[in-house]
């Protein structure tokens, strides 16, 4: 052992207050593009649709387990498989924050499930890396791989209900001014 445990401690509170943050700027692309468009509130809900205030709890939470984890392996100097686990949490990270603008900004249901789809295998991906490294980090990734399962699954049964909608662009000026022929 080269360090004591306080420097462990110490290192992974120093590299938590770098990735949680991190991992909360998630929150942004949401704050910026949301359910609050007509074109959105046009659609037709999936049964299993949770209430809209469930998101802003849901995602706030994972993204500090995220951060939490993350924060774990980045510490963990030296463990094997640490860069590696590092690369695609991070590219899953990237594409996690471009669903909402794709989803809910470019009105693209089957753009975001392939979005989603990526990030999906990339979560499970990194969840299995970090459980190499530290086995609490793989345990913390756990909500998060069964939310965007889930978050799969209700962009797939948007996609079913509303075909007709999938590139539509219900709030743009295009679509609210009709030039007669």
């Amino acid at each position: 052992m080269l360090a004591s445990r306080g420097q462990l401690r110490a290192s992974f509170l120093r590299w938590a207050l770098l990735t949680v943050p991190l991992c909360l700027l998630g929150l942004i692309p949401g704050a910026i593009w949301n359910a609050d468009t007509a074109w959105f509130q046009a659609l037709e809900k999936p049964a299993i649709f949770p209430p809209g205030a469930v998101f802003g709890i849901v995602w706030t939470t994972l993204y500090v387990l995220m951060g939490l984890a993350f924060a774990l392996v980045c510490a963990a100097w030296g463990a094997r498989g640490r860069t590696a686990a590092i690369v695609v949490f991070l590219v899953q990270l990237v594409l996690n924050f471009l669903w909402t603008p794709v989803f809910f900004g470019a009105f693209e249901i089957t753009g975001g499930l392939a979005v989603i789809g990526v990030v999906a295998l990339l979560v499970a991906m990194a969840t299995l890396l970090f459980w190499k490294i530290r086995t609490l980090a793989g345990v913390l990734m756990l909500p998060y791989l069964a939310w965007v399962l889930f978050a799969g699954v209700l962009n797939f049964q948007f996609l079913q209900l509303n075909p007709q909608a999938d590139g539509g662009f219900a709030d743009s000026p295009a679509d609210r001014v009709r030039i007669a022929d």
